[in-house]
């Protein structure tokens, strides 16, 4: 029988490069939180739901994913997955949902709704960046974040100080909740929003001090020209969304575009890192 009696309990490990559109996937076909556990995204479906159909969705948008459903059972999964978010303190900052959020104080808390973007704290690619930016992002900055997802990043780094952060999005069902993170935390003032080709809009917001970009090597790489122009003398970028078994490929990588590792956070099997020019 392909249609469900009860909930569905769901479990997707994307193959590489395929996490944003699985999310996307998910999201699209009804999901309303995705839980991200290790390299696996997990959630729930309501009763009535087709399982073979939602499968055929899932490797339309990642051929390569290996998908797992189970019966759940008749828990609320619409409240219930929210006990499984929780609040990362990371140095100075704490990113929080908003039910935890008055646990921590406002000035140094992201407050990130996790709803249809990428980018809760609960994943080690977003906090590997945000280690790396303490201490780097400076009062007055400006600053890109690319792949900006929830926005988790351009918040982070307007409560560093930063003085103007262009979020930039491709994914257009990213943008409202984004739109909304950064009204939440209160640096309307600061984040600006911007939907569109990070490759085509990061030189129009040039010149930047740093950019962020939490993107799959593959497609850093493509970006890393328009990334090198956009940043001015004595600018760096902080770098992830990059598996431990890719760092030599990308130092490489990087190396060849003239820039050069200098600091490096790994979390479970990511690797992030500051970079500069060489």
């Amino acid at each position: 029988m392909s249609t469900a009696a009860g909930w569905t309990a769901v479990r997707v490990t994307p193959a590489a490069g395929g996490r944003e559109a699985l999310l996307a996937a998910l999201f699209a076909a009804g999901s309303q939180g995705v839980q991200e556990d290790g390299d696996a995204l997990v959630t729930h479906f309501p009763p009535g739901t087709d399982e073979e159909s939602l499968r055929a969705v899932l490797l339309a948008a990642d051929g390569g994913a290996q998908v797992s459903m189970s019966p759940a059972d008749a828990t609320d999964w619409s409240e219930a997955w929210k006990s499984r978010v929780g609040a990362h303190r990371l140095g100075r900052l704490v990113i929080a949902p908003p039910w935890l959020a008055h646990e921590h104080d406002p000035a140094t808390t992201i407050v990130i709704d996790p709803g249809m973007a990428f980018g809760t704290g609960e994943h080690a690619t977003t906090r590997g960046v945000v280690r790396l930016m303490q201490g780097v992002v400076r009062p007055g900055d400006v600053i890109a974040d690319l792949g900006a997802g929830s926005a988790v990043l351009a918040i982070a780094a307007a409560k560093l100080g930063a003085a103007r952060v262009a979020a930039i999005e491709y994914d257009h069902d990213a943008i409202e909740n984004a739109e909304e993170n950064v009204e939440r935390n209160g640096v309307a003032g600061v984040v600006t929003v911007i939907e569109g080709d990070a490759n085509v809009l990061v030189g129009l917001v040039a010149p930047v001090r740093v950019v962020l970009a939490n993107i799959i090597s593959s497609v850093l790489v493509e970006l890393w020209p328009a990334i090198d122009a956009a940043i001015e003398p004595g600018g760096v970028a902080i770098v992830s969304g990059i598996l431990q078994e890719e760092r030599a490929a990308m130092v490489a990588a990087l190396a060849g575009f003239g820039w050069q590792v200098a600091a490096e956070d790994a979390e479970d099997v990511w690797w992030s890192a500051l970079v500069e020019r060489a």
